[in-house]
């Protein structure tokens, strides 16, 4: 009787249905693991860590005083730090407790990173007054404050030196922005100008039109174009003097004094003196931070503002281009192309060409797009340029091009299921009417459709944002971090490189001569890669359940 139930019981299908939840359900405990992970990993980084202080005295050898944040700790085998060369003793607890330091100063010590025995930590405290350097070069320092200096003179000492060096560092920080505003805007645009007139020039020379007149006219805009530079780079003289006018000096773990100008800092704090209010304020301001500001240290310190925006740039180009190709080619095989050996041969190959690697159409992206797309291009319109590139290297036109032909066949496919499950009755009754198939295609037919054509992009979006290899070869670089977007003309720059969020992650994981400064970056970027990607989905899915709640009573 058991056997026969047993039988009944798989005959009906609720062990496939049974399996399949559990399959599913398995993938999402996965997937929100692994987001939790990286979320604790990459989130973590940003809140003001304690500064320890230590005497670290290893057996045999000089003892000296250690200042950093407590990384990582692990429980290493007595044997492993004894084949490592350090001084352990043969006896004793078979583990020992290893620690990773953060000592920063990299300019003194060679290394951000220490590993030391625990155990020979000694007199560990937190001091106060110890302060953290954010510095635009050479990473973290840690030490003590011993004053401020402007122009070279004292101006604060002991109690009055740390509100002294904020007000600083902020005085310093707004003339910062404004030096790096003339920088980008002011001396960008300049050498914009100058560009385009040294192209205009041999322009008319390639045409034999660069006569006395026209010569005179481009050396008296050249000229205009020169003072201004001149009078611009009056003031970054002026600013950079300002910016370096002031300086503080430190103490370091070994007590030695080093100068170091507030022009190289980004900012300073003393975390074992803040309160938690205090600290999720500035935790706070960290994130803000990553997601505002350029990159710094090869990618491993800074924001990753411009791998941001090159992200989404690219990303919605790609949905501008892939939607309306996508969308004819599928209309065209669904309501005008002949049903035949040819139009499935057709639909076997689009179904096929969603299965091909990335990187295959990244070499083709560098092949046919770059090469002779771009170079036909820069032979037709831009002659005056060459040999120097405009089309014809890797950029954001060509990226956004390559991802959209590798998530065309996505878009095919989820319109063409969207047309068909259109009635036919809605055609037949439009056409009866007095409708063209043209109208009927237009108002009735694809705004019913609508809704799978944003599903086709939600899936497009997806597969295309998180898409690294391709990209390597057509138009994504390590370091970018002026923006594909700004105010001289045509404002758009398609022929420039950009930053993107999944080779910055590659970049900073795998290239980064700092790997344990990098690693939790890695985390922060993924996850951000993660949410950008998600808000653009959401936004696709949005856009698509209002269209489809405005078309169910035509589907009703």
């Amino acid at each position: 009787m058991q056997t026969h139930s047993l039988t009944r019981w798989c005959r009906s299908g609720a062990p496939g249905v049974w399996m399949s939840a559990g399959a599913v359900s398995l993938a999402v405990i996965m997937t929100l693991g692994l987001l939790v992970i990286i979320g604790v990993r990459g989130l973590g980084h940003f809140w003001p860590a304690e500064l320890v202080e230590g005497v670290y005295s290893v057996p045999g050898q000089p003892v000296e005083t250690v200042i950093g944040e407590v990384v990582e700790h692990e429980q290493v085998p007595r044997e492993r730090l004894k084949s490592a060369g350090l001084p352990v003793a043969g006896t004793g607890a078979e583990f020992l407790t290893r620690e990773l330091i953060k000592v920063g100063n990299r300019d003194i010590n060679g290394s951000d990173f220490q590993w030391i025995v625990g155990d020979w930590l000694e007199h560990k405290r937190t001091p106060p007054e110890l302060m953290t350097l954010e510095r635009r070069e050479w990473g973290n320092f840690y030490g003590r404050l011993l004053d401020v200096k402007e122009g070279g003179q004292t101006v604060a000492q002991g109690a009055e030196a740390w509100p002294q060096l904020q007000q600083r560092i902020e005085r310093v920080r707004a003339l910062s922005d404004e030096l790096e505003h003339l920088e980008k805007n002011e001396i960008g645009g300049i050498n914009a100008q100058l560009e385009r007139l040294r192209l205009q020039g041999r322009k008319l020379e390639m045409a034999g039109k660069l006569d006395a007149a026209a010569q005179a006219d481009l050396e008296s805009e050249r000229g205009e174009l020169q003072g201004r530079y001149r009078d611009v780079e009056t003031q970054l003289v002026a600013l950079h003097a300002q910016i370096n006018r002031d300086s503080l000096t430190a103490q370091d773990a070994n007590g030695r004094a080093i100068e170091i100008p507030l022009g190289k800092v980004v900012r300073a704090t003393r975390p074992n003196a803040m309160s938690t209010w205090t600290k999720s304020v500035q935790y706070w301001r960290n994130i803000w931070a990553f997601l505002s500001e350029d990159p710094r240290e090869a990618n491993t310190e800074g924001g990753v503002f411009p791998a941001i925006f090159g992200t989404v740039m690219m990303t919605l180009i790609m949905a501008m281009i892939v939607t309306p190709f996508g969308v004819l080619a599928a209309v065209y095989l669904r309501e005008y192309a002949r049903q035949g050996l040819v139009t499935r041969l057709i639909r076997i190959a689009v179904n096929n060409l969603a299965g091909v690697p990335a990187i295959v159409y990244g070499v083709f992206g560098l092949g046919f797009f770059v090469y002779v797309l771009g170079g036909s291009l820069d032979r037709l319109f831009f002659p005056e340029a060459l040999p120097a590139p405009t089309f014809g290297t890797p950029g954001l036109l060509w990226a956004s091009l390559t991802l959209a032909l590798l998530a065309v066949p996505v878009v095919i496919v989820a319109t063409e299921e969207g047309l068909a499950r259109i009635p036919r009755s809605l055609r037949e009754g439009s056409l009866a009417l007095g409708a063209t198939q043209s109208e009927t295609l237009w108002k009735i037919v694809l705004p019913m459709a609508s809704p799978a054509m944003m599903t086709g992009m939600i899936l497009a979006v997806a597969r295309a944002a998180g898409e690294v290899a391709p990209l390597m070869l057509v138009g994504v670089v390590k370091m970018a971090p002026s923006l594909p977007v700004d105010g001289n003309y045509p404002y758009l720059h398609l022929d420039q490189k950009i930053m993107h969020l999944g080779f910055h992650i590659y970049d900073v994981g795998f290239q980064s001569p700092n790997v344990e400064a990098a690693r939790p970056l890695v985390y922060a970027t993924a996850l951000l890669l993660v949410l950008v990607i998600a808000l653009l989905n959401l936004s696709a899915v949005a856009l698509r359940n209002h269209l489809r709640e405005k078309y169910k009573t035509l589907e009703d």
